[in-house]
C-alpha cells in the first residue's frame, strides 16, 4: 500500500471532514458509519493513484460526494455511493464484493454507475450505446443518473488537466445530453453550471468577452438593481406578505445563446439580471399570495405582456413552478420578476429531491411523476435502434411545452411542436394507429397541424385506418414515432420477402444471379443502407426492370467506381511550412488543412453550414457519404456532433501555404440614409479589394438590412472587413451568417 505525503494526506481529510461536516446535522450515526466505511473502501480502492491534475484520484470521488450531498440534496446511500463509484471499474474490487459490506441496494446502484462508465466510444454506435444505458438508469434507480451528473459537474470543473480535443469533447456532450438531463430533472444552478463550464471549452474567447463584460457591469446594474428592489419591498411590506428577495444575473452561456438566436451584441441583451421574490406563504395561500406579489409589483412597473409565464397555474413536468414576468423600471430598463413561494423555490433548485420531499403536499409537482412514467415507456420499447432513441429522447430533453386538452376538459401535456396525431397517440397508442382525422377546436384539420396551448383535440378514428409512413415526416413525440416505426416494421417484412423472390427473377432474367457479393454491390449502387431496403424497394416497385437494366449495363465498372478511399500523404505541417513543396493534389477543395496527431493530408470540403475561415478554429468531420467535411468550432452544428458522434472528429489545423478565397455571407443593418449602398461597396470592393459576388439592400421603417456575400482569403480579412463597415456612419450591427433568411 502506497501511503501518501503529509500534504496529499491533509488535502484527503480535509476533503472528507468538509464532507461529513456538511452532513452532520441531518445524518445519524449509522448514517456516518455507512459513509466512513464507503471512504475507507474507496481510499483503499483509489490508493496511489493521481488525477490527471495532479491530486490523489480519491478527492474526486469525495467532491462527487459533497456534490450529491449538498447540491443535489441526497441521502447517505446516494453519498456512499458517490464515494464508490469508480471502485468496480478501477480496482479488483467485484459487485459481490460491495454487496457483501454494503447491501444489495448500493450495489445495484454501482452497478448502474459501472455500466454507464464502462462502454469505449470506439465507434458512433458504441457512443450512443452509453448515452442509451445511462438514460436506462432512469426506469431502474433516478439515483443512479443524479450521482452520474453530479461526477460529470465534478469533472467539468476541473478539466483544466485533459488535452484541449478531450476538453472540447466532453464540454460538447454535456451540453447535449448532461445539462438538458439535469434541466428536466430540476437541477437549475447545477444546469445552469454545465453549460457555463462547457462554453468556456466550446468558445473560450466569447466565454471570456461576456465574462468580462458581466462583471464591468456588475457593480453599476447592481446599484440599480438595488433601487429597484426597495420600490417592490415597500409594496409587499405594505400588503404584509413574508418574502425575501434575491438579485441575480443570468448565466453567461443563456446570453450567449440570447445573443445567437436574435442576433445582437451583448449590449442590445436588455435582460442580463431578474430579481426573484421567495414568498414565505402557506401551501393554501401560495397561489394567492404569488398573484399578490405579481399585482403590487406591476402598480409600480409597467409589465411587458409578451412575457408574462405562469408556471403556477401549469407547472413544468419537471414540478417547476413560479411566475415570471418582465416589467420596465427606472430610466427606461427592463428587469425580469420571478416570484415563488419558498417550496416551490426549494424544488426549483434542488429537484428531485425536494420534489419527493413535497410529494405527499402538492398535486403540482404529480407532472414530474407523470414525466418519468412516459420516459419509462419510452425507454422500454425493444424496437427503437440507438439513433432514433437519442433523438427522441433529446425532445423530451430540449423542448418546452403546451397544455392541450380533451374534449372532456382532461388536460395534457404535449412538447411543443406536437401536431393532433401526437395527440392521438399520447391518449393511446390504437387511438394514434387508428385516427383518420382531427378536429381542433371544433374545426377538421389536418393530422400535421401543430397544436398551440389552449387547444381542445377530437380524434376521428377507423378501424380500417394503418399507420403511414409519411406520418413519420410530421410527428414529433418518440411514442408516436415508435407505434408508427413498428406498425411500418411488419408491414415491411412482408413486402421485402415478397420483393427477394422478385429480385431473384429479375435478375436470372437479365443473366445474374442473386449472390450476397451482387445483392451488396446493387445495395451500394441505389445508394441504399441494407439489403432488406433493398427488396422493400423491389417489392414495392420503386426499382423496377428499367433501373435493374441499367445496373447490369453499368456493372462491369462497378467496383471501381464506387470504392470509397481517403488518400493520404506524408505531408506533415513542418514540410508545408518550411520547405515550400507543393501538396499532393488530392482534388480537395484547398490544401491549408491538416488532420489528427499525425497532421496528415487528407481529402476534405469546407461546411456550409458554418463556411470556416484559415485561421479560424475548426475541426474536420467524417461524414457517411461525403468524406471529411470541416466546420467552426462555434459551428451551430459543433455540439451536436461532437457531443453525438465524438468519434468522427477530427483534429484539424491550418497551415500556411498559398490560399484560396472562401464565400462568406454578412449581414448588415443600420438606420437607412442616402449613400449607404455606395458607401459599403466602395469599403468592401475599393478600400479592401475584396469581391462581392451577390449583394441585397431592403429598407424597412427607416431601417435597413443589407445581404452582403463576398470572398474572402481568411478570418483576418473577414475581420477587417467586419471592422471597416462598422465604421460607417448609421450602421449598427453587421455580423457573420451562415444562411440568409
Amino acid at each position: 500500500m502506497t501511503d501518501w505525503n503529509p500534504e496529499d494526506k491533509a488535502l484527503i481529510d480535509n476533503a472528507f471532514k468538509d464532507l461529513l461536516n456538511s452532513i452532520e446535522y441531518k445524518t445519524d450515526k449509522d448514517d456516518v458509519d455507512l459513509i466512513k466505511r464507503a471512504f475507507r473502501l474507496a481510499n483503499d480502492a483509489h490508493n496511489g493513484i493521481r488525477r490527471k491534475t495532479g491530486e490523489p484520484y480519491i478527492t474526486h470521488p469525495i467532491e462527487v460526494a459533497q456534490i450529491v450531498a449538498t447540491e443535489i440534496g441526497l441521502g447517505p446511500t446516494s453519498i456512499a455511493t458517490a464515494l464508490m463509484h469508480d471502485v468496480v471499474e478501477d480496482s479488483d474490487y467485484t459487485l459481490d464484493d460491495i454487496e457483501s459490506m454494503f447491501g444489495k441496494n448500493i450495489a445495484k446502484l454501482i452497478d448502474g454507475l459501472t455500466k454507464i462508465s464502462g462502454v469505449t466510444t470506439v465507434d458512433n454506435n458504441m457512443q450512443l450505446e452509453n448515452y442509451r444505458k445511462m438514460l436506462l438508469t432512469i426506469s431502474d434507480d433516478i439515483r443512479v443518473i443524479l450521482i452520474k451528473i453530479a461526477d460529470r459537474m465534478h469533472n467539468m470543473r476541473t478539466m483544466h488537466g485533459m488535452p484541449s480535443h478531450k476538453q472540447l469533447t466532453k464540454a460538447s456532450e454535456t451540453l447535449f445530453i448532461y445539462a438538458p438531463l439535469a434541466h428536466r430533472l430540476g437541477l437549475y444552478r447545477i444546469k445552469t453550471e454545465l453549460e457555463d463550464q462547457s462554453l468556456k471549452y466550446t468558445e473560450p474567447e466569447v466565454y471570456a468577452e461576456i465574462h468580462d463584460q458581466m462583471e464591468a457591469l456588475e457593480k453599476a446594474d447592481f446599484t440599480y438593481l438595488n433601487k429597484f428592489v426597495a420600490t417592490v419591498e415597500n409594496g409587499l411590506n405594505e400588503a404584509g406578505l413574508s418574502f425575501k428577495i434575491k438579485k441575480r444575473t443570468k448565466s453567461i452561456y443563456s446570453i450567449r445563446r440570447k445573443m445567437k438566436n436574435q442576433g445582437v451584441r451583448f449590449d442590445e441583451v436588455y435582460d442580463k439580471y431578474a430579481i426573484r421574490i421567495i414568498l414565505d406563504s402557506s401551501l393554501e395561500q401560495e397561489k394567492a399570495d404569488c398573484w399578490k406579489a405579481y399585482s403590487l409589483v406591476t402598480e409600480n412597473y409597467s409589465p411587458n405582456p409578451l412575457r408574462l409565464r405562469d408556471w403556477i397555474s401549469s407547472p413544468k413536468s419537471n414540478g417547476y413552478e413560479s411566475l415570471h414576468t418582465t416589467v420596465m423600471g427606472p430610466d427606461g430598463r427592463w428587469v425580469e420578476v420571478q416570484i415563488r413561494t419558498a417550496r416551490m423555490d426549494d424544488v426549483a433548485e434542488n429537484g428531485f429531491a425536494a420534489h419527493w420531499k413535497y410529494k405527499e403536499d402538492s398535486s403540482g409537482s404529480n407532472s414530474l411523476d407523470t414525466w418519468l412514467m412516459r420516459i419509462k415507456e419510452f425507454l422500454d420499447d425493444p424496437d427503437n435502434d440507438n439513433e432514433d432513441f437519442i433523438e427522441s429522447f433529446q425532445m423530451n430533453l430540449f423542448a418546452s411545452e403546451i397544455f392541450v386538452f380533451t374534449p372532456k376538459g382532461e388536460m395534457r401535456t404535449l412538447p411543443k411542436g406536437a401536431t393532433a396525431l401526437d395527440f392521438a397517440f399520447d391518449i393511446h397508442s390504437d387511438v394514434g394507429a387508428r385516427c383518420l382525422g382531427t378536429k381542433v377546436n371544433g374545426k377538421l384539420v389536418p393530422l400535421s397541424t401543430p397544436l398551440k396551448s389552449g387547444d381542445q383535440i377530437e380524434i376521428l378514428t377507423s378501424m380500417k385506418q394503418e399507420p403511414k409512413e409519411d406520418w413519420l415526416s410530421f410527428v414529433k413525440t418518440g411514442k408516436a414515432k415508435q407505434r408508427i416505426k413498428r406498425s411500418l416494421k411488419k408491414e415491411k417484412q412482408i413486402i421485402s420477402g415478397q420483393g427477394y423472390m422478385m429480385l431473384e427473377r429479375k435478375l436470372r432474367v437479365l443473366k445474374l444471379k442473386a449472390t450476397s457479393s451482387n445483392i451488396q454491390k446493387l445495395v451500394n449502387y441505389y445508394g441504399l443502407k441494407n439489403p432488406e431496403e433493398l427488396y422493400y424497394k423491389v417489392g414495392l416497385g420503386v426499382i423496377d426492370n428499367k433501373k435493374l437494366r441499367q445496373y447490369a449495363r453499368e456493372t462491369s465498372g462497378f467496383v471501381n467506381y464506387f470504392r470509397s478511399r481517403i488518400v493520404k500523404s506524408s505531408y506533415a505541417k513542418a514540410k508545408l511550412e518550411t520547405k515550400g513543396q507543393k501538396p499532393k493534389d488530392t482534388g480537395a477543395e484547398h490544401v491549408e488543412l491538416v488532420f489528427g496527431n499525425d497532421e496528415q493530408q487528407l481529402d476534405y470540403s469546407l461546411a456550409k453550414c458554418c463556411s470556416p475561415l484559415p485561421g479560424e478554429r475548426v475541426f474536420g468531420f467524417i461524414t457517411t457519404a461525403e468524406g471529411i467535411k470541416v466546420h467552426r468550432h462555434d459551428c451551430p452544428n459543433a455540439v451536436m456532433l461532437q457531443g453525438r458522434f465524438a468519434n468522427r472528429v477530427m483534429k484539424a489545423n491550418w497551415v500556411a501555404t498559398e490560399r484560396a478565397k472562401v464565400t462568406v455571407n454578412i449581414e448588415i443593418t443600420g438606420a437607412d440614409r442616402v449613400g449607404i449602398v455606395n458607401d459599403v461597396t466602395k469599403i468592401v470592393s475599393g478600400d479592401l479589394n475584396i469581391n462581392i459576388k451577390a449583394i441585397s439592400f431592403s429598407v424597412d421603417d427607416g431601417l435597413f438590412t443589407g445581404q452582403l456575400t463576398i470572398e474572402v482569403a481568411d478570418k483576418v480579412g473577414l475581420t477587417d472587413t467586419i471592422n471597416n463597415i462598422k465604421s460607417l456612419e448609421g450602421i449598427s450591427a453587421v455580423n457573420r451568417v451562415g444562411k440568409f433568411n
